[in-house]
């Protein structure tokens, strides 16, 4: 199975999950900054980073991560210029997926979070200050 059929597989679990978190947000985020590429779009890995960033260190749901992705698309931007790691957090989807369905697999999900997070603390400072710059003034956060 590939990375990308195991995200799939990923994905029914995480919007079917019936906490009302919407930890699916975080998987999206975690499995777009971790399989980022010379090809990805700035627009994604800058708001893949923001959602991990607004998760990992504001403490923010998966709902309301959605609701800031909403908020900063509202704003005109240009993206900051993001180096991706040479290897993207030990935690991968691979080990999401064997983990037990429930407790331990969320729990796993957020591990992945701070992982793929954590690869890219070159760039957290750049992220921190485009995504407040893009909330400023917001509800949100």
């Amino acid at each position: 199975m590939t990375t990308q059929e195991q995200f799939y597989e990923l994905s029914f679990y995480t919007l079917a999950h019936e906490g009302k978190d919407f930890i699916h947000q975080h998987a999206v985020d975690a499995y777009t900054a971790q399989t980022a590429n010379a090809l990805t779009k700035p627009i994604t890995i800058s708001f893949a980073l923001a959602g991990l960033y607004l998760f990992i260190e504001k403490n923010l749901t998966g709902k309301q991560v959605q609701d800031a992705h909403v908020q900063m698309s509202k704003k005109p931007k240009e993206y900051p210029p993001i180096l991706l790691p040479e290897k993207s957090g030990d935690v991968t989807v691979t080990d999401v997926l064997d983990a037990s369905p429930g407790i331990a697999r969320d729990q796993i999900i957020s591990k992945w979070c701070i992982s793929v997070w954590t690869s890219f603390s070159n760039e957290h400072d750049k992220v921190k200050f485009w995504t407040e710059d893009l909330l400023e003034n917001s509800s949100v956060v």
